[in-house]
C-alpha cells in the first residue's frame, strides 16, 4: 500500500484538477454572479483583488474573505466544497512559504515563544545565529497576513471561474484587450487538459494491470517521472497539430460565444458595489 503512494497521489491530483476545472454546471445556476456580464465580473474582481493585495490590515482581509463567502452563497455555490477547495491548497503551499518567517531568524521582533537557547555562540559559515531561536509576534502577523491575502485572492479567482462559462470568460478577456496569444493559450489549455488527464489515468491503469508484484518507491518515482516526460512530448506535438488545424479552418484567435455580451443596469450596480468595497478597504487601511 505504501509503495503505491506516488501513483495514488498523482491519480488523486488529476482527479482534483478535473473536478475543479470541469464543473460547468455551477455556471448555469440562477445566482447573483451567474447573471452578470463576464466583463463586469472581470473588472469587479480585479478591483477587489488589487484592494486585497495591497491591504496590510488583518481585519480588512477577514472582511474581504467573508465578502467572498457571501458572494458564493448568493451565487448558490455549495459553501462546504468551496471553502475546502481554497483551504486545502492555501496552507499546503503558501503556509510552507510563510512558515520560516515566523522565527526571529527571518523576522526579528518581540519573542512570544522561545524554542532553543544556545549556551555558546553558534555560527553557520559567516552567519551568527542569535542566542535564542523564537517565534516572534511580527513574524506571526506577517505570515498570517500572507496566508489570508492568498486565501482571499484564491477565493475570488475560484468564484470567477465557477460562475462563468469558459468561452464567455475568454470572450470577456478579448473585449478587455487581453493579448490574443494569452487567450489562445488559455483556450488550448482548458480544451485539452481533460485529454491529458485521461491519458495519465490510462497509463497508471495499464501499468497496474501488467504488474505482478508491487514495485519499490524509487521505481515508482522513476516511472512517474518518465511518464510525465512522455506527456510533455505528447502535449507539444498535439498543440502544434491542433494549432495548424485551427488556423487552416479560419481560427482568428478571437473566442466566440453563443451569448451576446451586453451591459445591463445590474452590471453597473455590481461594478459600483465592487468599487465601493475596494475604495472602502483602501480608505480604512489609512
Amino acid at each position: 500500500m505504501a509503495r503505491d503512494f506516488a501513483a495514488k497521489t498523482l491519480l488523486e491530483t488529476t482527479r482534483a484538477i478535473e473536478q475543479s476545472v470541469f464543473q460547468m454546471d455551477l455556471a448555469s445556476k440562477r445566482g447573483l454572479l451567474q447573471a452578470l456580464d463576464p466583463r463586469t465580473k472581470l473588472i469587479s474582481f480585479l478591483l477587489l483583488l488589487l484592494s486585497a493585495a495591497f491591504s496590510r490590515n488583518f481585519s480588512i482581509l477577514v472582511f474581504f474573505y467573508l465578502f467572498s463567502l457571501l458572494l458564493a452563497l448568493l451565487s448558490r455555490l455549495p459553501l462546504g466544497p468551496f471553502i475546502k477547495r481554497v483551504w486545502i491548497f492555501v496552507p499546503l503551499f503558501t503556509g510552507l512559504v510563510a512558515f520560516p518567517a515566523v522565527f526571529n531568524l527571518v523576522t526579528p521582533g518581540e519573542s512570544i515563544l522561545t524554542l532553543i537557547t544556545f549556551d555558546t555562540p553558534v555560527h553557520l559559515g559567516p552567519y551568527a545565529l542569535p542566542e535564542t531561536i523564537a517565534v516572534t509576534r511580527q513574524g506571526l502577523q506577517g505570515a498570517g497576513l500572507l496566508v489570508l491575502r492568498v486565501a482571499v485572492s484564491v477565493s475570488l479567482a475560484v468564484l470567477l471561474v465557477l460562475t462563468t462559462r469558459w468561452m464567455d470568460l475568454l470572450q470577456g478577456l478579448s473585449v478587455l484587450k487581453v493579448p490574443r496569444i494569452v487567450i489562445l493559450v488559455l483556450a488550448m489549455t482548458y480544451r485539452y487538459i481533460h485529454l491529458f488527464l485521461r491519458s495519465l489515468e490510462n497509463m497508471l491503469l495499464a501499468r497496474k494491470s501488467r504488474r505482478l508484484i508491487p514495485a519499490g518507491t524509487r521505481d515508482e518515482q522513476g516511472w512517474i517521472s518518465s511518464r510525465l516526460g512522455v506527456l510533455v512530448g505528447k502535449s507539444y506535438h498535439l498543440s502544434t497539430e491542433v494549432h495548424m488545424a485551427m488556423m487552416s479552418r479560419g481560427w482568428s484567435g478571437v473566442p466566440r460565444s453563443l451569448q451576446d455580451l451586453s451591459f445591463a443596469p445590474k452590471d453597473i450596480l455590481a461594478m459600483a458595489a465592487a468599487l465601493l468595497v475596494s475604495v472602502s478597504g483602501i480608505l480604512l487601511e489609512t
